[in-house]
C-alpha cells in the first residue's frame, strides 16, 4: 500500500507581473458599456482592462469600476473596483476579487499586488483547484514573488462546496513553485470535526513529481500477528531511484522492517526487497526475506534476467503473509537467465532452482534444479513451407532423486496445401529425439537411453457464414467444422526417467496437439482423429459474440499404450467435450464447458460460470466446478449497493467435496462524495490445517490521503468484478507516481 498527500498545486498564483520595458505606449482607450485599455507604458507585455466605468484619475492612475477585469498572458483579476498605478505597477483590487488562471481561482475581498515585483497580499483568500476539484481558504495570502507564496491559517479539502466532512488545517502553508513543493506547518486532518492525524511539519509535491516523506500509516489486525501498525517512509533518491522503508509493528511478534529499493537505467532496471524481523516473539527466532528482480541489456540482442527469492524458514509466509498470493507460495523461484533474440531464432541459457517451503501436514516433493538449461528455437518460411526447430539441453539435479542430463531435438515442417479464409488443410511432420545420460542417485540402475519418434499430423477445416435476422437483430451466423489427424508410432518408454512431463487435461486446446503430455520425457503414441465443430452468433454492427457453441470428440483407431495416468477405458472413443459461452444481454454473460464420458455414461467434469454486471458498482459472479471424485466447488462473488451509499462486496469459495470454506472475503463500503470508508474481513487457508483471518479498515480521503490497512488489492484479487467506486478514470496532473 502506497499513499501520499496529493499535490496542492496552486497554479492560480502564477505571475501577474513581468519585467518592465520603457518602449511600450498606452495604445487605446475605448469607452462603451465596456472600456478597454492596453497599459502600461513601462510594461513589456500590455495589460488589458475592461469595466463598466474607466477613469483616469491622475497622469499615471487608472480606476476601473463595475465588473472590472485586468487580463495579462492568460491570467485575470476581477473585482468591483480596480486601481492601477502605471508608474509604480501597483494594483489595488477591492470587492469580490478573483484571481484566475487555467481554471484555478483565488478570491477574496481585497488584493494588493505589484505587477513589477510580484509582491502582494490578499485578505481572506478562498481558492479552487481545477486539477483535483480541491478547494480551501486562509486568513491571509502573502505573495512574495512570482514563484513563492505563504498562506496563514489555511485549510484544504476535496469535498464539494456544501460539504466539509474532512479538512486539512494548518497554521502556515508555503508554496515554492521553483521546486514545486508545498510545506505545511502544524498541520492536522479533521474528519467529521474530529482530528485524526497531526504533523508539526510536512511537505508535499505540487505536481506529479515524487517526493521524499512519510506515507499514510497502516493499521490492521490478523489472528497470527495481532494488532499491526506500519508507518512507511518514501525516499526519492533520484529521478531513476527510490526506496520505501516500512517498519511493521506486530503486537504478538515484534517489529518487521520492510525495505524496497527500485532503480531504472537505460540498460538495466530492477527491484530489491529485504524484510527483517530480528526477533519473532512467537517463533523465538529471527525471520528474513529477500527478493530481487533484475533485467539487463548486455550487448546487442543479448539480455540478462535474475529472479531470486528466499525466506528464512518454511512458515514465513504462513505466519507473516496477508494475501493468498503470498501465503500459498510453496516453491520460491531462484534463477538467472541469458537470452539472445534474432529475427528468426532465439536462444536462452538458464540456471534454475527453488526453495521449497514445506507444510508438515502436507509435505511435497521439491522440484528438480536445472543447472543449466539451454534452449534454441527457430522458425523460417521457405517456398511456402514453415520450417521450425526446438532444441533443449538440461542437467537435472536433485539431492535424493535420480540425476541426469537430457538432450532434446524437435525439428518440424508443415506445408499448407490450401490456405484460404474459408478452407485450410495443413499437413505436418516432426521428429522428437531425446537422449539421456544418467547420473547420481540411480538406485534402479537405469542405463543411458534415447528415444526418437516421428509425429505426423494433418489439420483441416472450413468456415461458413451467413447473415441472419433473429428477433429483430442483424447477426452473422458461422459454422466452423474442423478435423485433426495425428499418427505417432508406439515405443515403450517405461525405462525412461520422468523429470518434467505430465499428462495434459483433455480440453479443446489439447485436442488439437500432437502430444498428450507436457514436457519432453514422454511422447504419446497416437493413431486418432479429432472432429469438432464451432458455431458463433456475432452482431453485425460491432462484432460482439452473443453466442458460441463448441462440440468435439476424439476417435482412436488404436488404444494408446503410453500413459502416466492409468486409462479409465480402452474403447476407441474419447470423452465428448461441449462448451457454450456468450454475452446474452449487455448485463448477462456466461461461460461453460462440459466433459462427458460416453463409455461409462456419466459426466467427467464441468465448469459453469455466469456474470451479471448491469452497471458500474453492480456485479454478481456465480461459478460451479466439478471433477469426478476430485472436485466440487462453488464460487460466489460480487459487489452490490445496499442503501444510503453503502455497498456490499465479497466472495465465497466453498468445497462441497471437503465440506469447508477454502477462501472467503466480505466487506462493506461507504462511498461519500469526497471520502470512502471500507471494512473488510478475509479468511484464507495458509496450510493444510491452518487458516488466517485478516481485518482491513480504511478511511480514504479522495485525492489526498488514506488511513488504515488497504483492502483494495485483496478485493481485486478475489472479486473479479470489483470496482473502486471513487477511482477516477485517469490520473490528473497532480497525481502521485506511487
Amino acid at each position: 500500500m502506497r499513499f501520499r498527500l496529493k499535490p496542492i498545486a496552486f497554479t492560480l498564483l502564477c505571475t501577474f507581473a513581468h519585467p518592465a520595458s520603457a518602449n511600450v505606449e498606452l495604445l487605446a482607450l475605448r469607452m462603451d458599456k465596456t472600456f478597454r485599455a492596453m497599459a502600461a507604458p513601462t510594461q513589456e507585455t500590455p495589460a488589458f482592462i475592461e469595466a463598466d466605468h474607466l477613469t483616469g484619475k491622475k497622469e499615471s492612475q487608472i480606476e476601473a469600476t463595475g465588473n472590472a477585469i485586468l487580463r495579462k498572458r492568460g491570467q485575470s483579476i476581477r473585482a468591483d473596483r480596480l486601481l492601477y498605478f502605471q508608474d509604480t505597477q501597483d494594483l489595488d483590487a477591492q470587492g469580490s476579487v478573483v484571481l484566475a488562471q487555467g481554471g484555478n481561482t483565488m478570491s477574496g475581498p481585497h488584493l494588493k499586488l505589484n505587477l513589477d515585483t510580484s509582491i502582494g497580499i490578499m485578505e481572506q483568500p478562498v481558492f479552487y483547484l481545477a486539477e483535483n476539484d480541491g478547494r480551501g481558504s486562509a486568513d491571509m495570502l502573502h505573495i512574495h514573488n512570482k514563484q513563492h507564496y505563504t498562506l496563514d491559517n489555511a485549510n484544504y479539502t476535496t469535498c464539494p462546496a456544501d460539504n466539509q466532512d474532512w479538512l486539512l488545517k494548518m497554521h502556515g502553508l508555503e508554496i515554492d513553485r521553483d521546486r514545486q513543493i508545498g510545506t505545511a506547518h502544524h498541520a492536522w486532518v479533521e474528519f467529521m470535526g474530529l482530528p485524526i492525524l497531526y504533523s508539526p511539519w510536512m511537505d508535499f509535491p505540487l505536481n506529479d513529481q515524487r517526493k521524499s516523506g512519510f506515507l499514510s500509516p497502516i493499521f490492521g489486525n490478523t489472528t497470527n500477528s495481532g494488532r499491526e501498525f506500519t508507518l512507511p517512509y518514501y525516499w526519492n533518491i533520484a529521478p531513476n531511484r527510490d526506496a520505501t522503508i516500512a517498519p511493521r509493528v506486530m503486537t504478538k511478534r515484534g517489529v518487521l522492517l520492510s525495505n524496497e529499493f527500485r532503480y531504472l537505467e537505460p540498460r538495466y532496471s530492477g527491484e530489491l526487497q529485504v524484510d527483517v524481523l530480528p526477533s519473532d516473539a512467537l517463533a523465538n527466532r529471527s525471520r528474513t526475506r529477500i527478493a530481487l528482480i533484475h533485467s539487463q541489456a548486455i550487448a546487442g540482442a543479448l539480455n540478462g534476467y535474475v529472479n531470486l527469492n528466499s525466506v528464512s524458514d518454511d512458515a514465513y509466509f504462513r505466519d507473516l503473509g496477508s494475501t493468498v498470493n503470498t501465503t500459498s507460495q510453496a516453491n520460491l523461484l531462484q534463477e538467472a537467465v541469458l537470452t539472445h533474440g534474432a529475427s528468426w531464432w532465439n536462444a536462452a541459457a538458464r540456471a534454475q532452482r527453488y526453495q521449497t517451503l514445506q507444510d508438515p501436514a502436507a509435505p511435497i516433493v521439491a522440484p528438480y534444479k536445472r543447472l543449466p538449461q539451454l534452449t534454441v528455437n527457430a522458425q523460417r518460411n521457405r517456398s511456402g513451407a514453415n520450417l521450425a526447430f526446438a532444441g533443449e539441453f538440461v542437467d537435472f539435479s536433485h539431492p535424493t532423486m535420480l540425476n541426469a542430463k537430457r538432450l532434446m531435438f524437435n525439428p518440424s515442417v508443415s506445408y499448407p496445401l490450401i490456405n484460404d479464409p474459408a478452407f485450410y488443410v495443413t499437413p505436418k511432420i516432426a521428429l522428437h529425439s531425446t537422449h539421456y545420460v544418467m547420473g547420481t542417485n540411480n538406485a534402479s540402475g537405469l542405463p543411458n537411453a534415447s528415444r526418437t519418434l516421428p509425429l505426423y499430423s494433418v489439420d483441416g477445416g472450413m468456415a461458413f457464414e451467413r447473415d441472419w435476422n433473429l428477433l429483430g437483430g442483424d447477426y452473422v451466423h458461422t459454422l466452423e467444422p474442423r478435423a485433426f489427424y495425428v499418427y505417432v508410432p508406439y515405443k515403450n518408454q517405461n525405462l525412461l526417467p520422468n523429470f518434467d512431463s505430465a499428462q495434459a487435461n483433455f480440453d479443446f486446446t489439447q485436442m488439437f496437439t500432437e502430444n498428450r503430455f507436457f514436457g519432453s520425457d514422454r511422447v504419446g503414441d497416437a493413431n486418432h482423429i479429432t472432429l469438432a465443430i464451432t458455431s458463433r452468433l456475432l452482431e453485425q454492427g460491432n462484432g460482439t459474440e452473443r453466442l458460441k457453441l463448441m462440440v468435439g470428440e476424439r476417435f482412436s483407431f488404436k488404444t494408446p499404450q503410453v500413459n502416466l495416468v492409468a486409462p479409465t477405458t480402452t474403447t476407441s472413443k474419447s470423452d465428448i467435450l461441449l462448451a457454450a459461452s456468450g454475452r446474452v444481454t449487455k448485463a448477462w454473460s456466461f461461460d461453460s464447458e462440459f466433459q462427458y464420458d460416453p463409455n461409462q455414461a456419466h459426466s467427467q467434469r464441468y465448469n459453469i460460470a455466469t456474470r451479471y454486471r448491469p452497471e458500474l458498482g453492480k456485479a454478481l459472479d456465480l461459478g460451479y466446478r466439478f471433477a469426478r471424485n476430485t472436485l466440487r466447488q462453488i464460487d460466489l462473488s460480487g459487489q452490490w449497493p445496499l442503501f444510503n451509499r453503502w455497498h456490499a462486496v465479497g466472495r465465497l469459495n466453498y468445497s462441497l467435496q471437503d465440506g469447508k470454506t477454502l477462501e472467503s472475503i466480505a466487506g462493506l463500503e461507504y462511498n461519500q462524495s469526497c471520502w470512502t470508508l471500507r471494512f473488510v474481513a478475509q479468511r484464507i487457508t495458509v496450510a493444510a490445517q491452518q487458516a488466517n483471518t485478516g481485518i482491513f479498515l480504511q478511511l480514504e480521503l479522495n485525492d489526498f490521503i488514506s488511513v488504515g490497512l488497504d483492502p483494495i488489492n485483496a478485493l481485486k484479487q478475489n472479486v473479479p468484478s470489483y470496482t473502486k467506486l471513487n477511482e477516477k478514470p485517469a490520473n490528473k496532473p497532480g497525481s502521485v507516481l506511487r
